[in-house]
């Protein structure tokens, strides 16, 4: 249950960890206390993670009054980028519990109040002013109907040549200071990107969380699950058997799940463990999108899928065996060649 004492005020990385342990209910490791950067060894700390990724899930959190989440938000406040890291490595609990919470209308003041927090900073990142929208972000990509500049066309362009195709990599970020479920999707869906552009500092603990609430998001079986895989399934309860739910993925909250499990799956991450994580929930995204028929998520999905599959099989070795005999066989012909001009 939530800590109803009041939180201690936040304004460097020790006055963080004073209050984590006001909170936690005892010290903190002395790996992290003692540590020379207090902050990066908050990040990558198993039992601190553990501890704080269980008070996320256990039943009662998110309320309004949840210090642990006012924690979250003042460590964020305090734009210490260490601090800001800790609090991003929490991410795929906040958002797995509360979008899964969310399809039952439970109030959740505390989780919402640090997504906002989230999603106006990267609003501020992406240079939104105050009540001020962000411009989108897109790339722009080469129209096949124009012909290509390394050749030589057979037939001369008629006409002006065709306008390049712009994609959207992230819509336009509006100022939100409250949460509704028309917007929901949108503030975690940005929240999550905020969450991948800082994945190569994350814990490999954080990413199979997040690849963990993808498969309890997506709502549909994998074919991992069979057998002795099903020694990979996450834990699906929380304190009293809550189970996580299925919840709605739009394209704005889908494209980032998608763009952080290709990380964890493509990355340069050698953990097996994880790879075989983010392949389950590479399978479960890609039924979701057919059972729902998204186009441009069945394509990014089993796109994925593919590339995932290369990925797993080997390289063959060069073969230089028919190189040698091709190179015997022009010496051969060229002694021959010799012996007749002789």
């Amino acid at each position: 249950m939530p800590n109803d004492a009041p939180p201690q005020p936040i304004h460097s990385a020790k006055d963080a960890l004073d209050a984590l342990a006001g909170i936690l209910g005892g010290a903190l490791p002395g790996s992290v206390a003692a540590a020379d950067d207090p902050a990066a060894a908050l990040l990558n700390d198993a039992d601190v993670a553990t501890a704080v990724t269980g008070r996320l899930r256990g039943a009662g959190s998110g309320a309004g009054n949840d210090t642990l989440c006012r924690w979250l938000y003042d460590a964020f406040r305090t734009g210490v980028p260490e601090l800001q890291l800790a609090v991003l490595r929490f991410v795929p609990t906040l958002a797995g519990v509360y979008m899964c919470r969310a399809v039952s209308r439970k109030p959740q003041a505390g989780f919402e109040a640090v997504l906002l927090a989230l999603y106006a900073h990267a609003a501020s990142q992406r240079g939104g002013g105050a009540g001020g929208e962000t411009a989108a972000e897109t790339v722009s990509l080469p129209n096949l109907a124009n012909p290509s500049p390394y050749h030589d066309a057979k037939v001369p362009p008629k006409g002006k040549p065709a306008e390049l195709d712009v994609a959207v990599l992230s819509p336009p970020l509006e100022p939100h200071g409250t949460m509704r479920a028309t917007r929901r999707a949108r503030i975690v869906g940005a929240v999550l990107e905020l969450y991948h552009g800082k994945l190569a500092h994350m814990p490999i603990s954080s990413k199979m969380d997040f690849c963990a609430f993808c498969v309890a998001w997506a709502g549909t079986p994998s074919k991992l699950d069979a057998g002795a895989d099903k020694s990979r399934l996450p834990d699906a309860s929380a304190g009293a058997a809550e189970k996580w739910r299925r919840v709605p993925l739009p394209w704005e909250l889908f494209q980032p799940v998608v763009r952080i499990v290709a990380h964890c799956l493509l990355g340069p991450s050698r953990s097996d463990e994880l790879k075989a994580q983010a392949a389950r929930a590479a399978e479960c995204l890609y039924w979701r999108a057919n059972e729902t028929v998204d186009a441009p998520a069945l394509l990014a999905t089993r796109s994925l899928m593919r590339l995932s599959q290369m990925v797993e099989e080997p390289i063959p070795e060069p073969s230089f065996s028919g190189a040698i005999e091709n190179m015997a066989e022009l010496e051969a012909m060229r002694a021959n060649i010799l012996n007749t001009k002789n």
